[in-house]
């Protein structure tokens, strides 16, 4: 639970300079006007975080981990994707009254509106490429497998969120509460799919164990 402490925190504190319009979203500002140079690539990192981009993927893996864990009979193998799919079903839950609440203005880069806090794309990516990674990782035997994975995960979500700020789609600290948010959910909601698959990747390693002989 130790986990949840900065990102909550950080979560609050941003917000709260949102509303009450402090010292930071000055800074923000200033920040997002040396960033902003919308070009091809910016435009294609930031549909990284487009549910049509990131939710086929993360299916993919809940299907996949959902088939493997009933195919060798591991117990509860259902709560790793129900906790994953869960995760990326909250994203909008909380995004939305969010952005109705704030009330942010967009950046100039982007037609006059409001409701751009928090930015709901980087919710979008970190939840799907994070529970991805969550998901898949127990089933990889590499530690070079796992980390690739990692880095890989961790690329489309640095990809869509530098995207979506150089876009001006975005100010930055919408996508720095977006990966606050992002990972509480994660962490919330992986915490008894993650000892499960604890308890599931134990289980295979003693049964996979030889007994040790007598030393002669």
């Amino acid at each position: 639970m130790l986990l949840l402490g900065p990102p909550v925190l950080l979560f609050a504190l941003i917000t709260w300079q949102v509303v009450a319009d402090g010292p930071l979203v000055d800074l923000d500002e200033r920040l997002s006007r040396v960033l902003v140079e919308p070009d091809t690539a910016s435009e294609v990192l930031s549909d990284l975080g487009n549910i049509e981009v990131a939710l086929p993927l993360l299916a993919a893996a809940l299907v996949y981990v959902a088939w493997r864990g009933r195919a060798v009979g591991r117990d509860r193998w259902w709560l790793p994707p129900a906790a994953g799919a869960t995760a990326m079903a909250l994203v909008p839950v909380l995004v939305v009254p969010l952005k109705e609440w704030t009330d942010r203005p967009g950046t100039p880069a982007v037609p006059p509106a409001v409701g751009y806090y928090p930015s709901g794309h980087t919710a979008t990516a970190v939840v799907a490429y994070g529970a991805t990674a969550l998901l898949l990782l127990p089933l990889l035997r590499s530690r070079a497998a796992r980390r690739a994975l990692l880095l890989l995960c961790a690329a489309l979500v640095a990809g869509a969120s530098y995207g979506l700020v150089r876009r001006g789609c975005h100010w930055p600290l919408d996508v720095a509460a977006g990966w606050c948010l992002g990972a509480v959910l994660l962490i919330c909601l992986w915490l008894p799919a993650g000892r499960s698959n604890a308890q599931a990747a134990t289980g295979r390693q003693s049964t996979g164990r030889k007994p040790a002989g007598r030393p002669k």
